[in-house]
């Protein structure tokens, strides 16, 4: 029976510390500072590992599964549901295991270590023409490996997906120590390469996919954005992918070395439209009709936080090119592409369906790059801009 532990259990710190190289922090103020994250939720671990190499997380995480402590792999802390506190053994990616393992322009491929935060990532590619279109509005700290865990969404979901759609594979190790190379599996599900776990494993994950089909096909909600529970729904087509299943799992069934990932090509001409409406129900009420235009995002932004950027000297004088009058809320809606001249008749047409839907004049068309960059910055901003109102009273962002 596996003696009990504590936070900041001594005799776990001097194992940790004799086996691994990186920092050891069981310490009251770094469990203090690592029991937060973007949540509202905080909770004290049991000690925190800074791993300086693959081996040193490795070890850590082994000797944490022989002590019979919990594991947490942690990126950014910038979920806003608690994925990244608990009664555990940390292991912070974030400061060294934020590697570029390999690129190959060619097949638009990058397998990276997990704690590479996605602005880092994308600088890298862009010389390359290339960019990873999972873009969170926490980019500039959301490391891969956290968005993963999460199945990460972004701005422009509506036409490249959630993280789930675009990770190819990824590398990971189970709590029995297990390592394997969690990726696509044939339609023929004889032909599954890799050691025996594995392609007992995959069997195993397939049948049970196979047995609740009906039940998934019932109960999984039909929508973009879920994160609710497992991908099963994505394991019962031919072929599918093992990796699928990891992401989303909050790190719940293996522990992600490196993560490899599918690439998207930059597009070269940009469009957006700026739609303003009343009520905040009519904003809400709109995507519906323009979706059907194909548009790469469609975001939205609402009074308040009109309101708080104005007030902003860093956002007043974008808000002010961008935004008339007093509108109760706005979309952002943006069309991208190759042809610079099929964006701007993708705008023309959100002009003639905002007139169609009541809201004649409701638009402000921007074509200018950079106030296009400008304005999306103020809507990244979200977040940090509500929680500059001032007094006593603040929002509180739980999902």
């Amino acid at each position: 029976m596996a003696r009990p532990i504590t936070p900041g259990d001594p005799a776990l710190a001097t194992r940790l510390k004799r086996e691994i190289r990186g920092e050891v922090l069981f310490d009251a103020a770094s469990r203090g500072r690592y029991s937060t994250d973007a949540s509202i939720y905080q909770i004290e671990p049991v000690g925190v590992v800074v791993p300086q190499t693959e081996d040193d997380a490795l070890a850590a995480f082994r000797i944490a599964i022989e002590e019979g402590v919990p594991v947490l792999a942690r990126g950014g802390g910038t979920s806003q549901c608690g994925q990244t506190v608990g009664a555990a053994l940390v292991i912070d990616h974030s400061r060294h295991l934020d590697q570029v393992v390999a690129f190959d322009r060619e097949a638009r491929t990058v397998t990276v270590q997990p704690g590479v935060v996605l602005d880092q990532l994308n600088a890298y590619l862009r010389p390359h023409g290339l960019w990873y279109p999972v873009d969170v509005s926490t980019s500039a700290q959301a490391t891969i490996g956290g968005m993963a865990g999460n199945n990460s969404c972004g701005s422009r979901s509506i036409h490249y997906g959630n993280m789930v759609h675009n990770v190819r594979a990824i590398d990971a190790v189970l709590a029995d120590g297990s390592e394997y190379a969690f990726g696509e599996v044939p339609g023929d599900g004889g032909r599954v390469a890799g050691p025996t776990g594995y392609v007992e494993l995959v069997k195993k994950i397939r049948a049970i996919a196979a047995r609740e089909a009906e039940e998934i096909e019932h109960r999984v909600p039909k929508l973009l954005r879920r994160v609710g529970g497992y991908n099963l729904d994505m394991l019962s087509g031919e072929p599918f992918n093992m990796a699928h299943l990891l992401v989303g799992s909050e790190g719940t069934l293996a522990y992600s070395r490196c993560l490899h990932l599918n690439l998207s090509p930059l597009p070269k001409h940009k469009t957006l439209g700026v739609c303003h409406f009343p009520t905040f129900f009519k904003a809400m009420e709109a995507p519906r009709h323009i979706v059907k235009l194909a548009p790469v995002a469609v975001e939205l932004v609402d009074r308040t936080m009109i309101g708080l950027a104005r007030g902003n000297p860093a956002f007043r004088a974008t808000v002010e090119r961008c935004i008339k009058g007093d509108p109760d809320a706005i979309l952002l809606v943006e069309f991208a592409g190759d042809d610079r001249d099929e964006q701007l008749r993708k705008l023309r047409q959100l002009v003639e369906l905002m007139g169609e839907l009541g809201f004649p004049g409701g638009v402000v068309e921007i074509t200018d790059n950079a106030l296009q960059r400008d304005l999306w910055d103020v809507r990244k901003a979200g977040l940090n801009i509500m929680m500059s109102m001032k007094g006593d009273g603040k929002p509180v962002s739980f999902i």
